[in-house]
């Protein structure tokens, strides 16, 4: 019996690409599957029933689901979503943030419209959804939470400023709840995918891609086993796993050994160590300052 039977999960733009895999396979599995989307282009306009189709897709291949047509970026609409799952199924178990958008220019050609619609979808959105489903799992002591961050906010791509801020914001907000999380089986984690998908159809120079028939080594069904495992009861917390074209990684926070300079340091005294300081060949992973306390503590 797959562990994700009668499992209740909501996946956030989930019509389509990454999101409709994860769906998918979730639902071949025995969940109950909250599909959201609000079926708009990839720049956030419009709308469909992109998630109707979905649902009529795990339907008919013998698996539970609803729709929900919400924008994450709305408060209430947010909490339409996990009302909705609580309302059908009686609670959540997963979460999976998926929902998004691209708005692509360098950050001298950005306007803040197109800069604070990417924050409201990606960051705020994440929030507004997790906010609804987090007291509902932290008082039944069981959760799975995924938040969707990118390879270009950890290491940065040209023409994102907006997607890379807001991806990387995840980040502060996956450790935080981690911690938060940790006493009552909260676990939460974060994906950085690579597939073809309509959003990425969206970027220039990559208008050919056909995201209905995606390369078959770029599908986003190559992606969604780094989201089951982060969702699985052994599942990690506070990890950043990277999956796309089937090949997985996890990456981290490193941080290098402190420079003691005392109360009366001044520039030109880190100026004499500027090699040392920046000196990453001995890091290590998490916080130096924490290591500290740590060893303090023990001593």
């Amino acid at each position: 019996m797959s562990e994700f039977k009668d499992k209740v999960v909501v996946i956030t733009g989930a019509g389509g690409g990454l999101g409709k895999s994860h769906a998918l396979e979730f639902a071949r599995r025995g969940a109950k599957v909250v599909v959201n989307d609000l079926g708009g282009r990839g720049d956030g306009t419009g709308a469909s029933d992109m998630a109707d189709v979905v649902v009529d897709e795990i339907r008919s291949a013998g698996g539970i689901a609803i729709a929900n047509k919400a924008s994450v970026s709305s408060r209430e609409g947010a909490k339409s979503i996990i009302d909705d799952a609580i309302a059908e199924f009686g609670t959540v178990d997963i979460l999976v943030n998926n929902a998004g958008i691209l708005r692509d220019k360098s950050f001298k050609k950005m306007s803040l419209d197109d800069w604070d619609i990417v924050m409201d979808v990606h960051l705020n959105g994440t929030a507004y959804v997790t906010h609804a489903a987090w007291p509902i799992m932290y008082d039944k002591g069981y959760g799975r939470i995924v938040m969707t961050s990118s390879t270009s906010g950890i290491y940065g791509n040209f023409g994102q400023a907006n997607y890379g801020a807001a991806k990387m914001g995840m980040l502060g907000f996956i450790n935080v709840l981690a911690i938060e999380g940790a006493t009552k089986n909260v676990r939460v984690n974060g994906l950085a995918p690579a597939a073809a998908t309509r959003l990425i159809a969206t970027i220039p120079g990559r208008e050919d891609l056909d995201p209905d028939n995606p390369d078959p080594n770029a599908h986003p069904r190559l992606v969604t086993p780094a989201v089951l495992l982060m969702c699985s009861e052994d599942a990690p917390t506070g990890k950043v796993i990277q999956a796309g074209n089937g090949r997985f990684s996890t990456c981290a926070i490193f941080n290098n050994d402190e420079i003691e300079l005392g109360a009366d340091v001044t520039y030109e005294d880190l100026l004499a160590r500027k090699e040392q300081l920046l000196d990453m060949s001995a890091a290590q992973e998490g916080s130096s300052w924490r290591r500290r306390m740590m060893a303090s503590k023990k001593g």
